[in-house]
């Protein structure tokens, strides 16, 4: 995944359900997720092997 911002936008305004990332490139995508202004309302479940699937909530995780 090169366009980690667009994707991030994508999930934000429902264009997508959700996005797995491979475990190689979580770090990486990370940190374009902690500098978005709507952070915590992302939720990452890790999958076995080590991918993880992100969605968007509309309401904040604590």
């Amino acid at each position: 995944m090169d366009n980690y911002q667009q994707i991030i936008e994508q999930l934000k305004n429902g264009e997508i359900e959700s996005i797995k990332i491979p475990k190689e490139e979580f770090l990486q995508f990370r940190t374009f997720l902690v500098s978005d202004e709507k952070f915590k309302h992302f939720r990452g479940e890790a999958q076995q092997g080590g991918d993880v699937v992100f969605t968007f909530l509309k309401e904040p995780r604590s």
